[in-house]
């Protein structure tokens, strides 16, 4: 957990359990990894035979709990920048089942 203080400040990207991609600014965490993103956007990737493009859904302040988190990653923000969102495809990521 102590690594993710140095990540504060900087822009993040979250995969959650549920499978979903959040990208923002990382504002704050605590020990139970619940965390806290300022200007928070939610990618959704469609897949290749959608013909639907991706979207990036603005979320603004948003609070991801700590017991949804699954992998917290620095983003590369000028190589960010240059991906047209609305052109990336892929295949959806399956959410974890805890058991």
């Amino acid at each position: 957990m102590s690594n993710l203080y140095s990540y504060v400040n900087k822009k993040v990207l979250i995969m959650t359990a549920d499978s979903r991609t959040l990208v923002g600014n990382l504002l704050s965490c605590d020990q139970q990894t619940n965390l806290v993103l300022g200007k928070a956007t939610e990618r959704v990737i469609r897949t290749p035979d959608d013909d639907e493009p991706s979207t990036e859904v603005p979320l603004g302040l948003y609070l991801v709990r700590g017991d949804n988190v699954c992998v917290v990653g620095l983003v590369d923000e000028s190589l960010d920048e240059s991906i047209n969102w609305q052109e990336v495809k892929g295949l959806a990521i399956g959410g974890t089942k805890y058991l």
